[in-house]
C-alpha cells in the first residue's frame, strides 16, 4: 500500500504530514551531522507530546540539535542553564509588582515554549527539578492559585552528562519514569567529524541556521494531522501481550531490582506505534517495539548494585531479555 493513502484510497493530511516529517532528518542534517537516531527519537516523542532525556558530554551537539529541530519545525524554542542556584520560578515564571498600576502581573518564564532545551537538569536541586517535573507533567504552570497553559506542542530536551557526577542531583527513578524516552548522544565517528570540522572550516555558524540553509518542512498543523494519523495505528491483541511480557520479563530479570511499570509498558506502546506510522504502515509489528524497547525502558529500569560494579549497563540487560521474550507470529 501506498504510505502516502489510507485505507479509503484518499490522500490527504496524513501522506503529507509524514512526508514533511520524513523531510525533517535532511533539513536538520544541514546543520548536525550523523544524529539520525536522536532526531528520530525527539520526532517520536512530539509524536506521543512525551519528553525526552538527552544523555551525552559536553560538545556533541545536543543544544544544536533541538534548536535545528524547532527551526524545521517552525517551533518556538528557548534553553536554561541549570545550575545549583536556580530558583523554580526562574523557569516557570512569577509574579512582579508593577509601581504604576500597584498591581501584581505575572512574567512568563523560559517553560513557556514549544521546545524547552533544560540544560544539565542533574546540576539543580530537587526543588527546581520538581517544578519543570511538574510543569511536564501537568502541561500547565500555576502562580498564585491561578493556572496557566503551556503552549502547544510542548517538549522539554532535558541533557545530562554521564561522566562528571559531583556536585549533580540525580534524578530519582519516580521522574525519570516522566521522561517517554532516554536517548544517548554518541561522539561522533571519524568520517562524521571530519564532516563536522570541513563545515566549520568552510564558514558554519551554529548560531545562524538560516544562514546554513535550515528552512521550516512542517508545522503544528502537520503535527497535529500525524498525532491523529498515529492514534489510528492498528495494534493487535498479540502485539499488546509482547510488549507486556517484555516489561514483566524486565521485573523478573536477576539483573535488575527495579523492572517497568504499566506507565512504561503504555510508553512503549505508544512509541511503537509512531515508530510504525513513521515507517510508512499503519499497524505495529514486533519489530517497531523492538526497535524502540531501548530508548523507552533503559531509564525505568534499577540494576542491581553487583551488576552496577561489575559494569552492566542497562542496554544488554533489556537486549537480552528481548532475545528470550517470545515473539508473535
Amino acid at each position: 500500500m501506498d504510505p502516502t493513502t489510507d485505507n479509503a484510497g484518499n490522500t490527504g493530511h496524513r501522506g503529507d504530514a509524514r512526508a514533511s516529517l520524513e523531510a525533517l532528518r535532511a533539513e536538520i542534517a544541514k546543520a548536525v551531522v550523523g544524529q539520525d537516531p536522536a532526531v528520530t527519537g525527539l520526532v517520536v516523542a512530539l509524536l506521543c507530546r512525551g519528553h525526552v532525556l538527552l544523555e551525552g558530554v559536553p560538545g556533541v551537539a545536543k543544544t544544536l540539535l533541538v534548536r535545528a529541530l524547532a527551526a524545521a519545525l517552525e517551533l518556538d524554542t528557548k534553553r536554561v542553564q541549570f545550575t545549583p542556584d536556580l530558583m523554580p520560578s526562574d523557569v516557570t515564571g512569577s509574579l512582579v509588582y508593577d509601581a504604576r498600576t500597584a498591581e501584581f502581573s505575572f512574567q512568563p518564564g523560559p517553560v513557556f515554549t514549544n521546545l524547552l532545551l533544560a540544560d544539565e537538569i542533574n546540576r539543580t536541586p530537587p526543588k527546581t527539578q520538581s517544578s519543570l517535573l511538574e510543569a511536564m507533567e501537568e502541561r500547565q504552570v500555576t502562580v498564585d492559585g491561578t493556572p496557566r497553559p503551556l503552549p502547544e506542542p510542548f517538549l522539554v530536551a532535558a541533557t545530562q552528562n554521564p561522566v562528571e557526577y559531583e556536585g549533580t542531583y540525580p534524578l530519582p527513578e519516580a521522574q525519570l519514569d516522566r521522561f517517554l524516552l532516554k536517548l544517548t548522544v554518541p561522539l561522533p565517528t571519524r568520517q562524521d567529524e571530519i564532516a563536522v570540522l570541513t563545515r566549520h572550516a568552510d564558514g558554519f555558524n551554529p548560531r545562524d541556521l538560516h544562514a546554513a540553509g535550515v528552512r521550516p518542512v512542517a508545522g503544528p498543523a502537520e503535527l497535529d494531522a500525524a498525532r491523529a494519523a498515529v492514534a489510528k495505528t492498528t495494534v493487535s491483541p498479540e502485539i499488546t501481550a509482547y510488549v507486556v511480557d517484555i516489561c514483566r520479563a524486565t521485573r523478573e530479570s536477576p539483573s535488575l531490582t527495579l523492572g517497568v511499570s504499566p506507565r512504561g509498558a503504555t510508553a512503549l506502546l505508544s512509541t511503537a506505534r509512531a515508530w510504525a506510522w513513521l515507517t510508512g504502515r499503519d499497524y505495529v509489528i514486533p519489530d517497531d517495539v523492538k526497535a524502540l524497547a531501548l530508548p523507552t525502558l533503559r531509564h525505568r529500569v534499577q540494576l542491581r548494585p553487583e551488576a552496577e560494579m561489575e559494569g552492566v549497563t542497562a542496554d544488554p540487560v533489556i537486549t537480552a531479555i528481548l532475545t528470550h521474550v517470545p515473539v508473535p507470529r
